[in-house]
Parts: structure tokens; sequence; C-alpha cells
């Protein structure tokens, strides 16, 4: 069963749904298109090209908001937060808007997650590794892959989060 999150300006949505694991995997649905699940390295990769456009620590700035008033419950004056935010990108707001939505969503799903020890951490891990450090977004989308939780709650209280 489908939980839908926000509708778009262009007719596209994020919902949640059944994934490979669990009933938190989060789907992007454009009109005329196949429902897909947005992976860490496309989104970070698109972020990472936008910052070329409107600067790294700009975006990372306005995802740290949307981290911090994340919580394990879909909160719908945070979607709206994300829209306005989203504003002030110009012409680039509807894509900044679907990106940051999708890893809000994506937060929530981490928050949710029964195994998952650094919870929505490890978005923020990424978003850092990518945005502020100059990592390529596959690299930091498999930065995690295979580690031990405290080696990278290590590796985010170095970075101070």
């Amino acid at each position: 069963m489908s939980r839908h999150l926000k509708t778009f300006s262009d007719g596209s949505r994020i919902e949640f749904g059944r994934g490979q694991f669990d009933d938190w995997c989060v789907y992007l649905l454009r009109p005329g298109q196949s429902r897909t699940a947005p992976r860490d390295a496309w989104y970070f990769g698109e972020l990472k090209r936008l910052a070329a456009r409107h600067g790294a620590y700009r975006l990372y700035e306005d995802f740290v908001q949307i981290y911090e008033r994340t919580g394990a419950r879909v909160d719908a004056s945070l979607m709206d937060h994300i829209g306005a935010l989203s504003a002030g990108y110009g012409d680039d707001a509807l894509e900044v808007d679907q990106l940051l939505s999708i890893v809000y969503a994506g937060m929530v799903a981490e928050e949710n997650k029964r195994h998952a020890p650094l919870r929505k951490r490890i978005k923020r891990l990424g978003m850092y590794q990518s945005l502020i450090e100059g990592w390529d977004a596959e690299l930091a989308a498999g930065f995690s892959r295979g580690k031990e939780w405290q080696v990278l709650d290590a590796e985010c209280g170095l970075r101070g989060f």
C-alpha cells in the first residue's frame, strides 16, 4: 500500500511504498513515466550539479534546516517549508523542491528502520561528503556500505554531527 507524501506543480509526486525490505521505500512518480525509487547517488549528483549554480554551502545549509526538523513522522508543515526554501532557487525551484523532499522522505524512512543505529545521520554524511567535501556522488552514496555503524558514527563525529 502506497502512502502519498507530496504532489508537485508538474504533477509528479512522492510516496512511501513497499520496497525490497520494508514499507519505507521512497518512490517518485512522474506523469507518463513508471514509478522509480530514487537512489542516493542520483540525488546527491543532482544536488551537486545544482550546487555549481547556487552554492554548495547554501544547499547544504538548507538541507540542515530540514535535517534538524526531521523525525519519524512526516511533517506537513516541514514539506511546506521545503517548498518555501526551494522557491528561492528561481528557475530551479521545482527541481530543488523535488530533490530536497525526496531526501527528507529518505530521512523519515531511516528514522523508521529497525536496524539502522545512525538513522537520518547517514543521509547527512552523504550530503556533507558530496556537497561540502566534493566527493563524487557515487562514492558518497556507497561509502557506508559494509561498514560497521561505529565507524560511520566516528565519521559523522569528525564532521561535527
